[in-house]
């Protein structure tokens, strides 16, 4: 379950380390040379084209630090290149990727990404710049857009912004309206929506609204996972699972993908809704996209692999082994 006393992202890390330290020797042994074997000239991580950039190197940290190997050169080397792209503006996944990445480096290398640089993070006035060009996405709604040209609220970008003011220790702007938002992107399947206009819930904004209702659960009297809003969405998420053994995105997709079988693997779990699907089918599921060299597919009908999809076999693995 999730401890609302330390970040979330950091207690979903320590979370899945704990799981992934179950896994085999051999098998974390071939997907640490495999991210390893992707790390750029520049010390970053790319995706499958193009060059290194913030969410990629993201996903990159997070996977090593799961399978404990997140130090010497190549924590080193990735410091590096977080260094390199602190002057620049970031969207708010960047953003959240180069704040998480530089804390896992310190925790897990001792690698101080913020030190000697003009905006240092240690100080308030770092924080607070960075707590104001969030704040700029925020809408009437009390969501956040995804950007400041955006005019709906998105569930997942509100979580993003969540989890960034989170790890810059800057506490929640309105949480109660926060609350009102995402109770107001719940639908009568039980889900969540990513934006208001849509009727039909997804896997994914579900997940981000379980998490922002159980990260707001201590700061606000407003409604919190009441026994309908959790049976509701373990319902709904139950229902996604396909006869593959993972989960859907949504009703519309007929074939699962790693990512909408981790979030709501994690969902169901925090919620106490395991129970609900076929467990064992899942890993099969999860164990058939893994690579033998290392690294996993989106799907089955992907041919390749990346840093990002093999942070959700990984931790896909990792939640079921917890939960044996």
């Amino acid at each position: 379950m999730t401890d609302l006393s330390v970040p979330y992202l950091l207690d979903l890390t320590l979370r899945l380390a704990q799981g992934v330290g179950r896994l085999p020797q051999a098998q974390r042994d071939r997907h640490t040379k495999y991210l390893v074997g992707l790390q750029r000239a520049d010390g970053g991580f790319a995706g499958r084209e193009g060059e290194s950039d913030l969410y990629y190197t993201g996903f990159a940290l997070r996977s090593l630090a799961l399978l404990g190997q997140l130090d010497g050169d190549v924590a080193h080397r990735a410091g590096q290149f977080l260094r390199s792209r602190l002057a620049g503006s970031a969207a708010v996944v960047d953003l959240l990727s180069l704040i998480y990445g530089a804390q896992l480096l310190k925790v897990s290398a001792g690698v101080d990404v913020f030190d000697g640089v003009q905006f240092d993070g240690a100080q308030p006035a770092w924080r607070v710049k960075v707590a104001a060009t969030l704040e700029a996405l925020r809408r009437s709604d009390g969501g956040y857009a995804k950007s400041a040209e955006g005019v709906a609220s998105s569930t997942y970008y509100t979580f993003l912004v969540t989890l960034c003011r989170q790890l810059i220790d800057m506490p929640l702007v309105d949480p109660c309206g926060l609350v009102r938002f995402v109770c107001s992107q719940r639908r009568d399947d039980g889900g969540f929506v990513e934006i208001r206009l849509m009727r039909r819930s997804g896997a994914n904004p579900t997940a981000a609204a379980i998490a922002l209702l159980k990260i707001t659960g201590q700061l606000t009297d407003e409604i919190q996972l009441t026994d309908e809003i959790r049976h509701d969405a373990i319902r709904f998420l139950a229902d996604a699972q396909t006869d593959e053994g993972g989960l859907r995105a949504n009703t519309r997709i007929d074939v699962a993908d790693l990512l909408s079988t981790f979030t709501a693997t994690l969902t169901l779990a925090d919620l106490g809704g395991l129970a609900r699907i076929d467990t064992q089918a899942v890993a099969r599921y999860a164990e058939s996209l893994e690579r033998a060299e290392g690294g996993f597919h989106a799907a089955t009908w992907d041919a390749g692999s990346d840093v990002e999809y093999t942070f959700y076999g990984l931790g896909t693995l990792a939640l079921l082994n917890s939960a044996d």
